[in-house]
């Protein structure tokens, strides 16, 4: 008797067992690569002190620049108001 016809639709073994080799090996080289980026732990601390400098500086960026925006909208607010108070006044003849 004769095998029954493959559909297009299933792969064959070899294309299989190909795929999972692959994905294996992909798997296995991963490890490897991931190691050789680590840090080592004697310029760590060298590494937080400049990331803490850096947030340092951008933190006193950012309060002067809500100190500037405040005294901003504090100066924008006096004018509105003082505008707002001439509008009532009649004006002199």
């Amino acid at each position: 008797m004769a095998p029954p016809p493959r559909s297009r639709l299933s792969p064959s073994p070899s294309l299989l067992w190909l795929l999972l080799s692959l994905a294996l090996l992909g798997a296995r080289a991963e490890p490897a690569a991931a190691a050789g980026s680590a840090v080592p732990a004697q310029s760590r601390p060298c590494v937080d002190c400049h990331a803490f400098e850096f947030m340092q500086r951008a933190l006193q960026d950012l309060r002067k620049t809500a100190y500037s925006l405040d005294a901003r909208t504090e100066t924008l607010l006096l004018q509105a108001e003082r505008r707002a108070l001439c509008a009532c006044w009649p004006a002199a003849r």
